[in-house]
């Protein structure tokens, strides 16, 4: 993480009302709530697992088992009931 000196980038009043609370410790100041991104967004990890789980869902509806499926994709038997049951898409 990298840290900014708050002094080049805070007005000097809002420093002086900080420092009543915080003095030479690093604050941690979150996002808010709307800049959340949800998790593998920007990583593509989230499409990733979406493509994988409709195509286990689509083999299950085709007719093959879940330990098959469980063996094909390396999960466990109910990381697969949760896949193929969920009402997600």
């Amino acid at each position: 993480m990298k840290y900014i000196n708050a002094s080049k980038v805070l007005p000097e009043k809002l420093i002086v009302e900080i420092q009543k609370y915080v003095q030479g410790e690093t604050l941690y100041i979150p996002k808010p709530e709307t800049e959340y991104k949800k998790w593998g967004t920007l990583s593509g990890g989230r499409q990733l697992l979406d493509y994988r789980n409709s195509a286990i869902k689509n083999s299950f509806s085709n007719g093959s088992s879940i330990h098959q499926l469980a063996e094909e994709h390396y999960l466990s038997t109910d990381t697969i009931k949760k896949i193929v049951y969920s009402k997600k898409t």
